[in-house]
């Protein structure tokens, strides 16, 4: 029998001094015949479930733009996916976005193995082979992942026209930020529609454990759904980032703890727990992990839901997202650290509060005020 080959991933050339490296981890929707599509349909193939729609496209233009080197799958995210780490539940999907995968449902630890082998690990050693090479010229080299998002997720519509997603290193982030929002005809998300911080993923492991800039950036897919638009985008992000990459500072080595910490302080949290009592977590520390999961979770819940104002939850609740801040800010000060009300609400909105009200936040209707007043009295 003859063995399977490598998928090795699309490779541009470009010059390391350029000190920028181009990803694309859901490039292609690609699947070997002999795993028969996965069982799945051609239209579903065609879906975002397969590969980020338009994303190839804006990468290959960026490296043009920028003359930077640049790493693009060659493999359905599907058989197994490369924005993951190798332990991560969803490495490969039983069922993506409603969509049942036959050819995945049977996968076991040999097949998950052979599909890390094949597709995931020659994509993660080209990055880091790229990488490598730069720094071996002398050049810290800023990573920049394109990915695209569908314009709805479970029936909410998703106002933001591209996002981007950062851990802790803020370098590149912040300032494409402005400048994207500068031009006042885009509505750009700050950790949004994901955050940014995941435990394991491409940036993670290749750019944020190393203290190299990076920043992903998402852009929505019915805005980049055919060559043309897909071109405008990479060009636009082009002329964004050229004085940004022309700084100085983007280009060293600056180690930032990542926010997954907090994730990881949990379970270590919770192992010790194990290791001390010789077996299970007690009930009190498994409880407070658990607890700790769950307002990670209402956050990064309410960040997205910017369509459901704080006088909503008031009125409906009793709470909005400044009660959880003052929360956060009281446990602080009760453990003994400082805390301010800008930074609580920062840690809560995922940007300042100011940024976020002139952003999201609409005038109250006559009813939603007579609610409120109505309730003023209750506790919260």
């Amino acid at each position: 029998m003859t063995k399977a080959r490598n998928e090795e991933p699309e490779l541009i050339e470009g010059s390391v001094r350029s000190g920028v490296l181009i990803l694309c981890d859901h490039a292609s929707n690609a699947i070997p015949a002999e795993f028969n599509d996965l069982g799945l349909s051609s239209a579903e193939l065609e879906r975002h479930i397969a590969h980020d729609i338009g994303a190839a496209e804006v990468a290959r233009t960026l490296s043009e733009q920028l003359g930077a080197p640049a790493v693009l799958s060659r493999f359905s995210r599907l058989l197994i996916d490369p924005n993951r780490g190798r332990d991560d539940p969803t490495l490969v999907m039983r069922i993506a976005d409603g969509a049942v995968v036959p050819g995945n449902a049977a996968v076991d630890d040999a097949e998950i193995e052979a599909r890390l082998e094949r597709f995931y690990r020659p994509y993660d050693c080209a990055i880091a082979d790229a990488i490598e090479a730069s720094l071996e010229a002398e050049v810290v080299p800023a990573i920049i992942s394109i990915h695209s998002f569908t314009p709805t997720m479970k029936g909410q519509m998703r106002p933001w026209h591209c996002g981007l997603l950062w851990d802790a290193d803020e370098r590149i982030a912040k300032p494409l930020l402005a400048a994207l929002s500068a031009s006042g005809d885009l509505i750009v998300g700050a950790n949004e529609p994901y955050d940014g911080a995941l435990e394991g993923d491409t940036l993670d492991r290749h750019a944020g454990s190393r203290g190299l800039p990076n920043v992903l950036v998402e852009i929505r897919q019915d805005l980049i759904g055919s060559k043309e638009e897909a071109v405008d985008w990479g060009e636009r992000l082009a002329s964004a980032l050229r004085p940004i990459l022309a700084e100085p500072r983007i280009h060293r080595i600056e180690p930032h703890a990542s926010r997954t910490q907090a994730q990881r302080a949990d379970r270590t949290h919770v192992e010790a727990s194990q290791n001390a009592g010789g077996g299970e977590a007690s009930p009190a520390d498994l409880m407070q992990a658990l607890q700790a999961s769950v307002y990670r979770r209402l956050v990064a819940h309410l960040r997205e839901r910017t369509d459901v104002q704080n006088i909503d939850l008031m009125n409906l609740a009793g709470f909005c997202r400044n009660c959880l801040s003052n929360w956060l800010k009281d446990a602080a000060e009760a453990a003994g650290h400082s805390l301010s009300k800008e930074e609580s609400r920062s840690l809560v909105y995922g940007m300042p509060y100011d940024e976020w009200r002139a952003r999201f936040q609409k005038e109250a209707t006559e009813s939603q005020k007579a609610t409120f007043a109505a309730n003023a009295g209750n506790p919260h």
